[in-house]
């Protein structure tokens, strides 16, 4: 048996496992945290069990040391089965940061734990309120103070906080004026948030049109022991920048799921509902939105595979997890639209759970990087055309 066809069946198996999983979480679960904007708790914790939260972390500190591709089949079945992976999915790529430009005795201290689930590493704390995804211009910093780092500074749209141990955060350790490049005096730490909070952290939850537990978090005067300093201070943004590809990568191959389950559950529909006598699914005006976005899905989800397999030999992927991620967004939202379009009334009807998965494949056309700065990062750095900001 070819290692191929072996990483299929592997596959296979894996999707089979996530979808049995899944179905122990049906819609009425999910509908009834959306009305309480209340966290996922058990389907997260069942995750953990199974290993997929582990998926990308190496054997040797505990993991399921599988593939990227194994890692985009979770994320898309559990979205395509129609439960919401945005509940953990920072667990899977934040955990890179720390992977590639930890040290020894951080990676020994904190990926075991993370792999077994008593640590839980989901919150990234970037994206501030002044400078939105102009990472270089953020403003929180870090004071060097003997054998700590003194943070102040806020962050904006810190998704799971409240429901995490640990977040990697990006400050200013250098101010501007004086880094040497532009590109330099930022640096990661990892916060240990048990510790933190009434210390220095702030959180505030941030109510949303659907239901993603993202917060504002205040530091003053937070003390960070040096020791969580990842890689070498000053560096912090490249190697943030080393784990946005698998990012990308792996919430397309969500963007992948969610078209699947729109474009499947209006697929039902159409055959099943008659009007004037025959099914909707007959009519052209029916049938042709629905075979477009399976079109569009179908494309989009040629290009994850691409990017992924960049990803795993070690490849630069940079443009292939930027157009993935556009056009997985795009496929999602054309197929959640025309899926709502199908169903007429009973597409806002709560009981039908699509206006939830409407309402939730709707962030990815912003987050976690606008589908426009996607396109000036195309046009510069594909293209070669001027910088346009």
């Amino acid at each position: 048996m070819s290692a191929a066809q072996h990483e299929s069946d592997e596959i296979a198996a894996i999707r089979q496992a996530v979808q049995a999983l899944c179905e122990k979480f049906p819609g009425e679960y999910w509908r009834a945290l959306d009305r309480e904007r209340a966290y996922p708790t058990e389907f997260v914790e069942a995750l953990t069990k199974a290993g997929f939260l582990a998926a990308l972390i190496p054997e040797q500190y505990g993991g399921s040391g599988l593939s990227m591709g194994a890692a985009i089949a979770i994320m898309e079945e559990i979205q395509a089965n129609g439960c919401n992976g945005a509940a953990c999915h920072a667990q899977m790529y934040v955990m890179g940061t720390l992977l590639r430009h930890g040290s020894p005795e951080q990676k020994q201290k904190f990926l075991p734990s993370i792999a077994r689930g008593e640590l839980r590493l989901q919150a990234f704390g970037v994206t501030e309120p002044t400078s939105g995804t102009d990472t270089l211009n953020l403003r929180t910093t870090a004071v060097r103070d003997n054998d700590h780092y003194v943070v102040n500074g806020q962050k904006i749209w810190t998704s799971r906080v409240e429901h995490s141990d640990l977040m990697l955060l990006l400050a200013r350790t250098t101010p501007r004026e004086q880094a040497q490049k532009r590109t330099e005096g930022l640096s990661v730490f990892l916060v240990d948030m048990r510790e933190a909070r009434g210390r220095g952290l702030t959180i505030r939850p941030i109510r949303t049109m659907m239901n993603h537990a993202t917060t504002e978090v205040f530091f003053d005067d937070l003390r960070v022991p040096a020791e969580n300093l990842i890689g070498r201070e000053g560096q912090g943004f490249h190697y943030i920048l080393s784990g946005m590809n698998a990012e990308r990568i792996l919430i397309a191959a969500e963007c992948i799921g969610d078209a699947k389950w729109f474009i499947g559950r209006a697929s039902g529909y159409a055959r099943e509902r008659n009007v004037f006598g025959r099914p909707i699914g007959q009519n052209q005006g029916v049938q042709f939105p629905i075979a477009r976005a399976y079109a569009q899905m179908r494309g989009a989800e040629l290009m994850v595979h691409e990017a992924a397999g960049l990803y795993e030999a070690g490849r630069d992927c940079g443009a292939e997890a930027n157009m993935a991620k556009l056009l997985a967004a795009d496929a999602s939202w054309a197929a959640a639209d025309m899926c709502v379009q199908t169903h007429g009334g009973f597409g806002f009807a709560e009981e039908f759970d699509i206006e939830r998965k409407f309402r939730e494949t709707r962030l990815y056309q912003v987050a976690p990087i606008s589908t426009n700065l996607i396109l000036s990062y195309l046009a510069e750095h594909v293209l070669r055309l001027p910088r346009s900001y």
